[in-house]
């Protein structure tokens, strides 16, 4: 009797306690969506619950999409000494450790080596991530060539004459694909309350984007900002009257002969809007033909997709603060080469060096972090050694 008497009192304390805690979670849901932070249950159920920390290769399924449509396929040309040399153990050390799922090298045009991991294939869809802002500035540069915006210094105020702050009038397109916007967006990848965070699981980006301010004088100095290529999508699409996806299949993917349709994460608004920011999924021997472009400086089978003066500006450094960046591609001069690369959060990277007609492409789930003073990490150098060890092996 006294046992059953403990275990009553004790049924009654776990449920006061059930309730109490329904009652917190209820008050915090409630909270979340009268403060605009309800985008936070999407991340957690996006992440946590599916057992990540984190953003993840495969979370597009997660997301709407619009699909950017390939035409007619292009081989892609195996070199004749395809796969005829090994890893280094250097190399393989790394891509455990980091999680590789793709590494390809690309010599003379042809795919000189290629290796995937944990299941996945040359057909595998994965998060760009970041590399997507490289192809957002392909598609303004292109917007260029096609006469739909007149010049890289068309102010933004053309398209968005809402955009308010102190230097909202200065504000340019090649100041947006520059990194130099003065723009107040907070790069963080941290906080659930970023604006890295609201941008990546609200329903309407562009309602955050036309919140921002410029803040600083643009065209100064480089400050890696998402929010800028964010907003310099919005301006492409109006000027365009296309959706990114569209534009991107009929310039690029279809002219260039891509593998696979690929897809474009979007926001929850009717417009569907792209997030250009990051978010293309695709394959790595596709993302390693768009390095290809940048290789030879915007020309495709001997034909300019975008002019050859813009594909070299945006390899070319802009600001003393930003010895590292052109417009949309990060830059090295490691091992004394002239490098150009496409670089997402999660180690994703298209490396382009073109006086050696190489590519290096590497997809997977983590990266080192990035030295602050030239803005890339062991991992980065380490691809780049160790592929070189492995064509002198051969």
């Amino acid at each position: 009797m006294a046992l059953f008497l403990v275990y009553l009192v004790g049924m009654k304390w776990l449920k006061k306690i059930l309730k109490f805690s329904i009652a917190v979670i209820a008050l915090l849901i409630a909270l979340l969506y009268i403060f605009d932070y309800d985008y936070i249950l999407k991340g957690i159920r996006v992440v946590y619950l599916t057992g990540h920390t984190t953003a993840y290769i495969e979370d597009t399924v997660h997301f709407d999409t619009n699909t950017i449509s390939k035409g007619a396929t292009q081989n892609f040309p195996l070199h004749k000494k395809y796969n005829s040399v090994s890893a280094t153990e250097k190399l393989k050390k790394c891509h455990e450790r980091l999680g590789t799922i793709a590494f390809l090298i690309i010599k003379n045009d042809s795919i000189w080596y290629e290796n995937y991991a944990e299941g996945y294939s040359r057909n595998s869809q994965t998060n760009s991530f970041s590399m997507a802002k490289s192809l957002t500035t392909a598609l303004l540069f292109k917007a260029i060539d096609d006469g739909y915006i007149p010049n890289l210094d068309t102010p933004v105020k053309t398209y968005f004459p809402e955009i308010k702050g102190a230097f909202a009038n200065q504000l340019t397109v090649g100041d947006l694909s520059s990194m130099s916007s003065g723009l107040n967006w907070n790069e963080n990848y941290i906080s659930p309350f970023s604006m890295t965070a609201e941008a990546y699981y609200n329903t309407d980006i562009q309602d955050l984007i036309l919140g921002l301010k410029v803040e600083d004088a643009p065209g100064k100095s480089f400050k890696y900002l998402s929010g800028a290529t964010q907003l310099l999508a919005m301006c492409i699409k109006k000027a365009t009257n296309k959706t990114l996806a569209n534009y991107l299949s009929t310039s690029f993917w279809q002219p260039m002969g891509m593998h696979s349709n690929a897809l474009w994460q979007v926001d929850g608004t009717k417009n569907h809007m792209e997030k250009a920011y990051c978010c293309i999924a695709s394959n790595a021997r596709d993302f390693g033909r768009f390095g290809q472009l940048w290789l030879h400086n915007g020309a495709w089978n001997q034909k300019q997709l975008i002019s050859k003066e813009l594909a070299i500006k945006a390899q070319t450094p802009q600001f003393s603060n930003g010895q590292n960046y052109g417009f949309g591609l990060w830059l090295s001069n490691y091992r004394n080469k002239k490098i150009s690369y496409m670089r997402g959060i999660l180690g994703q990277y298209v490396i382009c060096i073109p006086e050696d007609d190489l590519i290096i492409v590497r997809l997977g789930h983590k990266r080192d972090q990035p030295d602050p003073n030239n803005n890339s990490g062991n991992d980065f150098t380490t691809y780049i050694d160790e592929t070189y060890q492995m064509l002198q092996l051969n």
